[in-house]
């Protein structure tokens, strides 16, 4: 795969951000890289507490779902919450169950099976509800795509509160796009054009804390009962990858304090099967390790396994619940490593090859691993890519894009063959007939206004960054900067002209590199890579120069710290 590298050219007094912050210019010129430019922005992006947090309350329709439910925990209500089986959903049921709990509802929860309901609620799930004398239904993680189930919920005469973060689906008519909004008692979704919240990126569990949250303050609860559903909260916004800047900023950042300390049983164990240190979790951790075994229960087996793990008291039932998770993630990933290989023999070997966005159909691929495949897939080619599975009733899929392509607005674009679909510019799930598979491909590639320059990624360097300014004081300054994730990536560091020596393969089966880096100064630092050593073992015995992109970090081993870089990308120069 082709990349392109580009030097961020966004100006600003480096110096002076520098003195104001007590931090090196380097950093500086990051976080204006990450379009943090006011000196109040970026005072909140170093700085930022949970005070600094936009009130609920400017959220459209926050005001009308908070004295919906006050009433109705007022009147004895009987609640029920529907989530969605993605560790969003997850964590979106869990901060509703905890915080309506805490405030005396009669409350329950039930969460989609991703086989037989597929994504969201549904009227099963609505009539389920109404036959076990439910009277409210809440929703989280889902609900703002549900037009005609919330329709049927209101036929029977319940009541219904959206609580949601996804895009909202419109209509063309005459150039302008009018929005569908379901017709609930009220929508909370920051997305809907109408509503003033001035951050539009809260992942679902962000929505029902800033909900929970509005609810305790309007009820008097003691303000530490909060923590408790902040853990979750952060825990969600990590794992939904949504973008970590401005408030999702602080709820990780400040989740991730109360994560090194919790008390939650069931967490405590997972991060014990997992074999992570409590005390050292940061967001890759829950992206990579801990997030994939709570997604596992939706995906393989049922959602509730893993709210049943985050809700139990009991330690033996923790542990055995972890374990199962643990396992269940394990089988996961065997099965999405065999799924990548037919999809990419698929592509290579077929017409899709040339397609810029590439609709891959594995009717025996098991459909809850569709989106990772499709994530896989579209690193792999940087492309667009919908993976698509055989289904009870019919076909389904997910769909994972690329930064210069919409594909919420691409399946828009074609609603016409689906029969569901919700999401966001980057993903999307979807629902479809068999017969309609190569219609939807060829729909959506003949609408692709994607140019050959936008199928090459786009490596944005932040500061090349000659390697002997690297320091132990410039590394600890960079944990400033973390929580690391979308829209507030590791920092992209490149340095050129590098002479490469004591090239050694790496790991079991020496798909990894070791190696020293040398300056014509004479300046020398040891590096890794994730890839393997042939290309490099080439260019010492040639000696060819690199130019490379980088990170640099301090290794530790056997109580000795020196500081060495991890090259996450190398050219060979001319």
């Amino acid at each position: 795969m082709k990349q392109e590298w580009r030097v961020y050219s966004k100006r600003a007094d480096f110096t002076a951000i520098g003195k104001r912050f007590n931090i090196d210019p380097v950093i500086a010129r990051i976080i204006r890289n990450r379009d943090v430019c006011e000196m109040k922005d970026i005072d909140m992006y170093l700085n930022g507490t949970l005070a600094d947090l936009h009130n609920p309350r400017l959220m459209k329709d926050m005001d009308k779902a908070v004295d919906i439910m006050t009433k109705a925990i007022a009147d004895n209500l009987k609640i029920r919450i529907i989530g969605d089986y993605d560790i969003d959903g997850i964590s979106s049921i869990y901060i509703l169950f905890k915080g309506l709990t805490t405030l005396g509802a009669d409350v329950d929860y039930d969460i989609p099976d991703r086989i037989v309901d597929g994504y969201g609620i549904n009227e099963n799930l609505i009539k389920k509800a109404y036959d076990d004398g439910r009277e409210l239904i809440i929703t989280c993680d889902n609900g703002i795509a549900a037009i005609d189930q919330i329709d049927y919920a209101k036929s029977l005469g319940m009541t219904v509160i959206v609580t949601d973060h996804h895009d909202v689906q419109y209509e063309e008519k005459d150039g302008a796009r009018i929005y569908k909004v379901p017709h609930a008692d009220a929508v909370v979704d920051p997305k809907q054009p109408d509503c003033s919240y001035p951050f539009k990126c809260l992942c679902g569990a962000g929505i029902a804390y800033k909900f929970i949250c509005e609810m305790y303050d309007s009820h008097g609860v003691d303000p530490e009962f909060k923590k408790e559903l902040l853990e979750m909260a952060a825990f969600a916004t990590i794992g939904d990858i949504v973008d970590l800047l401005d408030e999702n900023r602080i709820i990780v950042r400040e989740g991730l304090k109360l994560i090194h300390k919790t008390r939650n049983i069931g967490l405590n164990y997972l991060i014990k099967v997992c074999k992570t240190e409590k005390s050292e979790i940061k967001a890759y951790h829950i992206g990579f390790i801990l997030g994939p075994c709570m997604n596992a229960s939706g995906r393989l087996d049922t959602a509730k396994r893993a709210l049943k793990l985050l809700l139990t008291s009991d330690d033996d039932e923790a542990f055995a619940l972890a374990a199962d998770l643990k396992e269940l993630n394990d089988e996961r990933k065997k099965l999405t490593v065999d799924a990548v290989e037919r999809a990419v023999e698929e592509i290579d070997n077929g017409p899709l090859k040339d397609d810029k966005i590439l609709v891959v159909y594995l009717p025996e691929c098991h459909e809850s691993i569709a989106g990772i495949v499709a994530g896989r897939i579209r690193e792999k080619y940087y492309k667009p890519t919908i993976v698509l599975t055989k289904s009870e009733d019919g076909v389904k899929g997910s769909a994972r894009s690329t930064e210069q392509y919409n594909i919420f607005e691409g399946l828009m674009e074609c609603k016409e063959y689906l029969t569901k679909f919700g999401g966001h510019p980057m993903a999307a799930g979807l629902s479809l007939a068999e017969e309609n598979v190569d219609v939807l491909r060829k729909a959506l590639n003949d609408n692709c206004r994607l140019t050959e320059e936008d199928m090459i990624e786009k490596i944005w360097i932040d500061v090349p960054m000659p390697l002997e300014y690297t320091s132990y004081e410039l590394i600890n300054q960079l944990q400033l900067i973390e929580p690391f994730g979308k829209a507030n990536t590791k920092p992209v560091l490149a340095d050129k002209n590098l002479r490469v020596a004591y090239v050694t393969p790496l790991g079991k089966e020496g798909k990894y590199t070791r190696l020293s880096l040398v300056k014509d100064n004479g300046f020398k630092i040891p590096a890794v890579g994730f890839f393997p050593p042939d290309e490099l073992m080439m260019a010492e015995k040639t000696g060819r120069r690199i130019s490379c992109i980088y990170n640099p970090e301090i290794n530790t081993f056997r109580g000795n710290s020196t500081i060495q870089i991890q090259i996450t990308s190398y050219r060979i120069e001319d």
